[in-house]
């Protein structure tokens, strides 16, 4: 979640309620469905008044470029606010204000009624706060983590209109971008109504809500209670999936009472369910659910509200889907009370072909003890649907059976028409003898009846001569089981005539917002979306790239989700870019991997460098390791991780999807060129100590050409060499979080000119070089020996229990030809050179006691110079200084940084190492990376000031 700071909103005396007038309230959008979440996250100094004339101050912060960008895509100008705070007083999001339309991006948790979370542990306390949202009002996530919270006591008033309903939905939706489900978290309701996991001792209820932070509560005594108005509310493209099998549902009612008013309400291509009702007793008409990929209905814990005018369908396409209603009283005591026992009438449930080894489109599951009233419903759907009306059995859930036989559970004016054969599925015992025989149960009810021809329309509307609206079809509930209930005499949710879900609803005539053509200039291959800065053309990259691609410089590149170039030793492809040409990400999951076989052609130049950044650096917002995830290599080389029966190696490569792997027999493989490329902000964190590195090299071959590329604030490590023998010139690595340059399995390239600077401001870090062989064997071959000259690392005062700022560390086995290195830093720096030890990694000192790791013509000026490599009995396998000192006349310790230093200059005088008839190494005349006569850092790389 994001840290919240609170701010307090003023309600508007007079709401302006002019709405969207240029698009009559609607908004027009046609786009292909894929996989891609927005991430653009928004953090603005101030509450702004766009509109100094009216006197008003809206809610939230201004987004210029937000506003820019979506006024360009809808064609006339649009005022965006981000609400980023808990509302903490009574607040109206007006729908426009001098007639110009506002829209409210949510950055984070919104809640309605909440407190900071320092003060979480009051959060049970009374919120009496109302949230107003105005007719024609468009509010939207721009994340997973964008999701909206109404506490108990607090209540919103979101009251649309037939001609403008209220619209909660994506960015990208809003953008006209591609959308689907999960792009935002959804809407959660949390009220004082009961709830059967409440104590049963009498002490006060705070049951922990699903898929939201900590605090979130909900659970009482007043079944009445209110917590507002939701009507003509439109959700869509909700659902963010928060761990597999966690997403938010698109609507969360918890322990809500019937003084809340649900009416006319759609929930539209949700990741988890439409509606999910957590106890509590609200009634709600007039609902839509399409397309959502799990339940559409879901009842639990007590739920007894009232339902009617339902209309169920399933995604057209095949979509994802499970059941229309999945009904719960609860798992562990299938009786316990208040038991769940909702009644519902005038309910259409259209079914799908969806189906898969672990779920499938079906109908009604009633199960875990609940009771239920079903009247004037229909449920049907094509011949690969799943089985239509089921009853849970099994020897612990045979209350729900009980219910059946009991009259707890009635049905009645309900219609099976499903074309399955599988209307019914029997309930069974454990030994697989049936406890009810459901069909018979089922027509038991002479209202009730199963039809193979209903006469429905593809929009579920009834044909003039279809049964479901005969004369004496349905019955009027009103009369026999409450007031609350409209008088029909209809089956289903429409009666033929008059199609209550035009003008408001998404896919009848409302619930859109309007955007504009595409924008032209994007290479074949990518997608035009809409500009990330508000003027660029910026176009989409995503999937596989299986033919030669050409970034040009001109166009914004956004990666979307992991961009795989080629496939592995399949369908390989070049990825060109061209000088000058800025790509990012937008969030954790948006990665560049360049499979084995294809190449990656990345010719920038000083004064045009490539860029690889975050999207937040894009809009100028607060940039910050990890917010999207690198740059992956996949080459043939050789790793010490390929297996040794000669089979053919294919090394799964970490931090990405199964089946990014690298390894073979081809040390002189090439993966194309990566020169003057400037990588920064990357390195999501996908698990605890699991991050990807700025640019992973995965067995990548000395045919690949690198050249001039910095790595800037990773959350990782700034580059690693999986094995292979890839070689690197002029690198600079600034302020990543973990080890600035790392090797493994056997990588024996060459490096020459690298500058290696910690955070200046004592930020998080690590070491400047953690070089490995192999864990388990360390004398393993290939072995990892590369040859590195002409660096110089620069540590900081960073120091935590569990890592601080430091050098040189080798261990695992490896060897290491070090020539031309300046070490130093801050005096909080911790040691500048180690050589592991341990009784079971001994070969790394080992190796260095005789010559085969070797350091030359190197001066070495921190705190702690240099620390020893020690057996496990304590005693000195390696006295490191001595080692050093010796081995080599010209190397040496100074005192500090300033005297080897003149800011990232060396002006130690060490001569350097003489490299005549290396055709690799330059001879330079200096040691360290970067002389004052020679700064080839100069007018490309960052953070270097």
């Amino acid at each position: 979640m994001q840290t919240k700071n609170n701010f307090k909103l003023s309600v508007l005396a007079t709401a302006l309620t002019v709405g969207l007038t240029a698009c009559g309230g609607d908004i027009n959008l046609s786009s292909e469905v894929d996989n891609s979440v927005g991430d653009t996250i928004i953090n603005n100094p101030a509450p702004t008044n766009p509109d100094p004339g009216t006197g008003v101050e809206l809610p939230g912060k201004a987004n210029t470029a937000l506003s820019t960008e979506i006024s360009a895509e809808l064609g006339f100008d649009v005022q965006v606010q981000v609400l980023d705070s808990n509302i903490e007083e009574d607040t109206t999001l007006v729908a426009s204000v001098s007639g110009k339309p506002v829209m409210y991006a949510i950055s984070g948790a919104l809640e309605v009624g909440g407190i900071s979370a320092q003060a979480n542990q009051a959060r049970n306390e009374a919120n009496d706060v109302t949230l107003t949202v105005e007719p024609g009002t468009v509010i939207f996530g721009q994340s997973g983590n964008d999701y909206l919270v109404v506490h108990r006591d607090a209540k919103i008033m979101a009251e649309g209109s037939k001609t403008k309903p209220i619209i909660m939905t994506s960015l990208q939706d809003v953008k006209g971008e591609d959308t689907t489900a999960g792009q935002w978290g959804g809407v959660v309701i949390l009220g004082n109504a009961p709830s059967n996991k409440c104590p049963s001792d009498g002490s006060d209820c705070a049951l922990q809500v699903e898929g939201v932070e900590e605090g979130a509560v909900f659970g009482g005594t007043d079944w009445e209670d209110n917590s507002g108005v939701l009507k003509y509310v439109v959700v869509k493209y909700a659902g963010y999936e928060i761990a597999p099998d966690n997403e938010l549902n698109g609507i969360t009612f918890g322990g809500v009472g019937s003084g809340t008013m649900v009416d006319y309400i759609q929930v539209h291509a949700n990741a988890d369910d439409g509606v999910e009702f957590f106890g509590g007793a609200v009634n709600a008409k007039h609902i839509v659910l399409t397309g959502n990929r799990d339940d559409s209905v879901d009842w639990d814990n007590g739920f007894k509200g009232m339902l009617q005018h339902v209309y169920i369908e399933h995604a057209k396409n095949a979509g994802e889907a499970n059941r229309a209603i999945e009904a719960d009283n609860d798992g562990s005591s299938p009786d316990k009370m208040p038991q769940s026992n909702p009644t519902i009438s005038n309910m259409t449930i259209v079914g799908n072909n969806f189906d898969t080894a672990d779920k499938d489109s079906e109908g009604i599951y009633l199960r875990e003890g609940t009771a239920a009233k079903i009247f004037n419903t229909v449920v049907t759907g094509p011949s690969e649907m799943g089985e239509c009306l089921e009853f849970e059995g099994g020897a612990t859930s045979s209350v729900t059976v009980d219910n059946a036989n009991s009259g707890k559970i009635v049905m009645q004016n309900v219609v099976m028409a499903c074309n399955n054969d599988e209307n019914f599925k029997n309930a069974k015992a454990d030994d697989g003898s049936v406890l009810l025989d459901l069909e018979t149960w089922f027509t038991d009810e002479s209202s009730n009846s199963i039809s193979n021809s209903i006469l429905i329309g593809s929009d579920g509307v009834p044909d003039a001569n279809s049964p479901l609206i005969a004369a004496g079809a349905g019955q009027d509930v009103s009369s026999t089981q409450d007031a609350f209930f409209d008088s029909v005499d209809y089956v289903g949710a429409l009666d033929g005539s008059n199609d209550w879900r035009q003008g408001w609803a998404f896919g009848y005539g409302g619930g859109v917002v309007t955007a504009a053509a595409e924008t032209e200039g994007c290479p074949t291959g990518t997608t035009a979306i809409s500009a990330a800065d508000g003027v660029t053309t910026t176009c989409q990259i995503s999937g596989t790239i299986t033919s030669d691609l050409t970034l040009t410089a001109n166009n914004l590149y956004a990666l979307s989700g992991p961009v795989f170039v080629g496939e592995d030793k399949a369908n390989s492809a070049t990825l060109t870019i061209e000088a000058g040409t800025t790509i990012f990400g937008r969030s954790g999951g948006d990665y560049l991997v360049v499979s084995r076989d294809s190449k990656i052609e990345a010719n920038g130049s000083q004064s045009a460098p490539i860029t690889f950044t975050s999207s937040e650096d894009i809009t100028g917002e607060e940039t910050t390791a990890g917010q999207w995830g690198g740059i992956v290599l996949l080459g043939n080389a050789k790793s010490n991780k390929c297996p040794t029966d000669g089979s053919d190696c294919a090394l799964q490569v970490e931090g990405v999807e199964e089946g990014a792997v690298f390894g073979g027999t081809d040390d002189s493989d090439s993966s194309g060129t990566l020169r003057y490329v400037v990588v920064k902000h990357a390195g999501y964190e996908i698990a605890p100590d699991n991050e990807l590195n700025g640019i992973t090299f995965g067995a990548v071959g000395s045919g690949t050409k690198v050249e001039y590329i910095q790595v800037h604030e990773n959350a990782d490590d700034g580059v690693e060499f999986f094995g292979g023998t890839v070689n690197a010139k002029y690198l600079v690595l600034t302020g990543n979080r973990d080890d600035s340059v790392d090797w493994d399995n056997g990588y024996r390239g060459n490096i020459q000119y690298v500058l290696v600077k910690h955070d200046a401001n004592d930020g998080e870090a690590n070491r400047a070089i953690e070089a490995d062989n192999d864990g388990s064997s360390p004398a393993k071959e290939p072995q990892s020996n590369p040859t590195i000259a002409n660096m110089t690392i620069i540590g900081n005062n960073f120091d935590s229990a569990d890592k601080d700022s430091e050098g040189v560390y080798l261990r695992e086995g490896t060897r290491a030809q070090l020539h031309n290195f300046v070490v130093t830093g801050a005096a909080g720096m911790g040691e500048c050179l180690e050589i592991e030890g341990g009784a079971t990694s001994s070969v790394t000192a080992q190796q260095a006691v005789a010559g085969e790791t070797v350091i030359s013509n190197s001066v070495f000026a921190c705190s702690e110079n240099f620390k020893n490599a020690k057996a496990d009995d304590g005693s000195v396998l390696l006295d490191t200084q001595d080692w050093v000192l010796n081995q080599n006349d010209a190397n040496s310790t100074a005192t500090g940084m300033s005297d080897v230093v003149d800011g990232i200059f060396t002006i130690d005088t060490t001569p350097a190492k003489d490299f005549t008839g290396n055709s690799f190494f330059d001879n330079a005349n200096h040691i360290g990376a970067v002389s004052r006569s020679n700064d080839w850092t100069a007018n490309w790389t960052v953070a270097l000031d």
